[in-house]
């Protein structure tokens, strides 16, 4: 069911930064790329938009996965862009995920418009490999749930901390 929701041409512009990693970026500028970027539906619920103030960027100090959890909100929906970085026995990755973050405690309207508006999002975020669908923060505290997605039993670490901490 598609809801007739459009994504705002900045979501684009976004997601095509995230996407495209540039080799001869400097190290500020490096520090400065979203690692994690939230979006929500505007106050007139016609589109999806980015979510003012909430990002996280590569160069930010602490653990990103920790702060994704206290970013998503306790009682409405979400879409978010996590830029992952985790590496298998073999290698270090990075990864986009798309995030759809309905948990139990939002309103049923906003859960259905989310739900309905999802498809349109993912549509413009073409290439993207991993969905996480997330309903609680049961779904969300463990970094393995994520890591399980990612590659399964081959991730070691995700952001740079052991799946075993």
């Amino acid at each position: 069911m598609a809801s007739g929701v459009k994504v705002d041409e900045n979501v684009l512009h976004l997601f095509n930064d995230m996407k495209v990693r540039k080799a001869n970026l400097s190290e500020d500028e490096k520090k400065r790329r979203k690692k994690l970027v939230l979006f929500c539906l505007s106050s007139d619920e016609k589109k999806i938009i980015v979510e003012e103030g909430q990002e996280i960027l590569q160069g930010d100090a602490g653990d990103p996965y920790t702060k994704l959890v206290n970013m998503l909100p306790a009682d409405d929906c979400r879409y978010a862009l996590y830029d992952a970085t985790f590496e298998t026995k073999e290698t270090k990755k990075e990864d986009l995920v798309f995030i759809f973050w309905a948990p139990e405690t939002a309103p049923l309207k906003s859960k259905m418009i989310y739900a309905s508006s999802k498809d349109a999002i993912k549509k413009k975020f073409t290439g993207i490999k991993h969905e996480w669908q997330l309903n609680g923060l049961d779904d969300i505290k463990d970094r393995r749930s994520l890591a399980e997605k990612l590659g399964g039993t081959t991730v070691v670490s995700l952001e740079g901390k052991p799946l075993n901490e």
